[in-house]
């Protein structure tokens, strides 16, 4: 049977570029866990990973993102849960939703992570800039996607002030998941402590937001 090898070699190629920056990650994160961000060099978790330092550096050109790897995924969740709400559903209603279930998951990318991973984390200045730097792109994201699915231009106001109050919710229920997770509380109870939190948020928000970007 002939094969369609312009499909098939892409596909392997991204296959182990995949697994190399996996296997870049996880010895980074375990370094990091081990020693503490700031101490930790390129060329140790290159040599740890068994790869160049340039290959280190160009599957993660910035050494913040070896530790916070799932930040492009961070920035997209509440565009996601717009983009994807269901029709009848406001923005507030899918962005609710959207991060309940995250909290059921108990999803790293939320915050639950793990006492060390949280220690690692607050414990580096230049790691929690790095993380207000992605609630800051995340903010952005959103009221650009906002603009989009309300059909204003993106120099509009509201979609900005709606993305700019969605940002501060999503915000304080990260760092609330992470002063509990340095506590060392659990996830079942930190879950049952967030869920409410994103419950009494969210409700706060229905006067003003609560009929704001309806699916039709």
């Amino acid at each position: 049977m002939l094969v369609d090898v312009s499909t098939e070699h892409p596909s392997l190629r991204e296959l182990k570029k995949r697994r190399t920056r996996e296997e870049i990650s996880r010895h980074a994160t375990r370094l990091f866990l081990r020693r503490g961000f700031d101490d930790v060099t390129i060329a140790e978790i290159a040599a740890a990973a068994g790869v160049s330092k340039m290959t280190v550096t160009n599957y993660f050109p910035r050494k913040e993102d070896l530790a916070l790897d799932l930040g492009e995924v961070f920035v997209r969740i509440p565009a996601d849960a717009v983009r994807e709400r269901r029709r009848g559903e406001s923005a507030l209603a899918a962005l609710r939703r959207a991060y309940l279930r995250k909290v059921a998951e108990r999803d790293p990318v939320i915050g639950f992570s793990g006492p060390e991973f949280a220690r690692m984390v607050t414990a580096s200045s230049t790691l929690l800039t790095r993380l207000r730097q992605f609630h800051d792109d995340r903010e952005t994201l959103l009221a650009k996607t906002l603009a989009e699915e309300t059909g204003v231009p993106a120099s509009d106001l509201t979609p900005r002030v709606a993305a700019t109050v969605f940002g501060a919710v999503h915000r304080l229920l990260f760092e609330e998941t992470l002063r509990l997770t340095l506590r060392e509380l659990g996830d079942d109870a930190i879950a049952e402590r967030i869920t409410r939190d994103t419950e009494t948020a969210f409700a706060a928000l229905e006067p003003s937001f609560g009929d704001y970007a309806v699916r039709t």
